[in-house]
């Protein structure tokens, strides 16, 4: 199936409903999307996401970059929460050719999941919410910080590890407009060929830190992020089929 919802100026917008979690039911559609920038869109963008509905919108960039590119726009209804889950700032673009993807990328995750634990949580805690719903969560492309969260809490429904992978994966979909958009910003084309990618092996390697490190994606949410069953069946109750 298609998931990517199509903008003129959004790359990695898609909703997250359909995938079978915990008990085999699904994961409604319409409440909960992953996106690149949401500053990126244009008038006709803007009508096609009020469409939506959104409620809320989880915007895990660094103020720094909500100040040089600019934050979603305001309307009536809409809460804005900024929740910058990445504490150690590096610049993909101007990587050499020699930095492996999967293993670089998958420490950057690490990294993210040991610094971010506060916003980690605080980002759960709004999707959690039953009054939140539809939210949107991105970062800049919609594959990293953005990719990390939408695993965990894929994983918190009892989606299987593959099929989180194979949700991380569907950023390579979107791969030449995310090369398009840094080109066009930075006038160069990107030093690193990893840019924009999203291979398998990111996530496959990211989950294999937690589950050396914690037991499971599922238990490093137990002891780092302080979840517990009740919390998940809280977050199950507001985002699976009955």
């Amino acid at each position: 199936m298609d998931r990517h919802i199509a903008f003129g100026r959004l790359r990695n917008f898609r909703d997250l409903g359909g995938y079978r979690g915990f008990e085999g039911r699904t994961l409604r559609w319409g409440r909960l999307y992953r996106s690149d920038a949401l500053s990126k869109m244009d008038d006709a963008d803007w009508a096609r996401f009020t469409e939506l509905g959104v409620k809320t919108v989880i915007d895990l960039r660094y103020p720094w970059e909500i100040e040089r590119a600019g934050r979603v726009r305001e309307y009536h209804g809409l809460t804005y929460h900024n929740l910058s889950v990445e504490h150690r700032p590096y610049q993909q673009a101007s990587l050499g050719p020699d930095v492996a993807t999967g293993p670089f990328l998958a420490g950057k995750y690490a990294e993210v999941a040991q610094d971010g634990v506060v916003e980690l949580r605080q980002a759960l805690d709004v999707i959690a919410a039953e009054d939140n719903a539809p939210v949107v969560f991105h970062c800049a492309s919609g594959k990293d910080r953005t990719g990390l969260l939408a695993a965990l809490v894929l994983t918190l429904l009892d989606v299987p590890d593959e099929v989180v992978v194979e949700d991380f994966v569907l950023t390579e979909l979107a791969t030449p407009g995310l090369v398009a958009d840094i080109t066009a910003r930075m006038g160069v084309a990107p030093t690193w060929p990893g840019y924009g990618r999203a291979p398998a092996e990111v996530m496959t390697l990211f989950l294999a830190w937690a589950r050396e490190e914690h037991g499971s994606l599922r238990g490093y949410a137990e002891k780092q992020l302080g979840i517990d069953d009740a919390y998940v069946a809280r977050l199950r109750a507001t985002l699976l089929e009955p």
